[in-house]
């Protein structure tokens, strides 16, 4: 007799293109259009479809990349013009997430620091998380210089490190009764295990060495977010998810870094 499935997490199978539309409708700006039963579902339901949901984010980094780094203009400059097309994709999603967080640190308990995650201001350790990121994102890609290297290794990182949000989503409960966080739902085992095996094909784009040293340095990023936003909120939220996003892929870039330099 098969066991019955754990009524808290999400288990829908809407089928794979349906997953496909309903990650990129919420975690792009490619324009989709969801059918309504497709709207209604949990957006737990797609993560298998998260890693495939980073790629618009990589191709119009790499491609702002290339573009700049033929016509001349200096690879660090490529690498922020490379890292703003990026963000542009996805309306800054996964950044506001880390600012938010960011922020958060600063507050006294959890109701005070979820308080400070909903405030649409942004605060010093906002400020500083996204220099940081912006920052090592684009220094990472204007060492790697060769476009096509930008290209394998921002696509091998944009789509794990977003696997890397399912696992999170699966692995720690909402902090809130309410929220975005908590309306997506917590995907199941199966789907979220899904997710990382996608995840970890697109990055073995990146070479087997990177893919390894990445894989390695995103867990770690991954269960570092995990374990302050258990510590600070009593689960994840949005923003936690966003932060687990950033960090994660800002550790695949640093690994490429390192491999490249060996």
């Amino acid at each position: 007799m098969s066991a019955e499935p754990d009524p808290e997490f999400v288990s829908d199978r809407p089928g794979f293109g349906n997953e496909l539309r309903l990650a990129f409708a919420f975690l792009t700006r490619v324009p989709v259009r969801l059918p309504a039963h497709v709207a209604d579902l949990k957006l737990a339901a797609a993560v298998r479809a998260f890693p495939i949901a980073g790629l618009p984010a990589a191709l119009a980094g790499a491609l702002a990349y290339a573009v700049t780094w033929t016509i001349g203009i200096p690879p660090t400059l490529a690498g922020l013009l490379a890292v703003a097309a990026a963000a542009w994709t996805t309306g800054a999603l996964h950044e506001d997430g880390l600012a938010d967080f960011a922020d958060a640190g600063g507050g006294h308990g959890t109701q005070h620091r979820l308080a400070i995650m909903r405030d649409s201001r942004i605060g010093t350790f906002g400020v500083l998380a996204l220099v940081v990121s912006v920052g090592l994102r684009a220094g990472a890609l204007s060492y790697l210089a060769d476009p096509v290297d930008v290209l394998l290794v921002l696509t091998a990182a944009a789509c794990a490190s977003r696997a890397c949000v399912a696992y999170a989503m699966h692995a720690l409960a909402p902090a809130r009764a309410d929220g975005l966080s908590h309306a997506a739902g917590r995907p199941d085992r199966a789907r979220m295990l899904d997710a990382l095996a996608i995840g970890t094909a697109f990055l073995l784009l990146a070479g087997p060495a990177t893919a390894i040293l990445g894989a390695l340095a995103a867990a770690a990023a991954t269960l570092a977010c995990m374990r302050r936003a258990r510590r600070l909120l009593g689960g994840q939220t949005g923003d936690v998810l966003g932060a687990v996003q950033q960090s994660a892929e800002i550790a695949i870039l640093l690994a490429a870094l390192v491999v490249q330099s060996l």
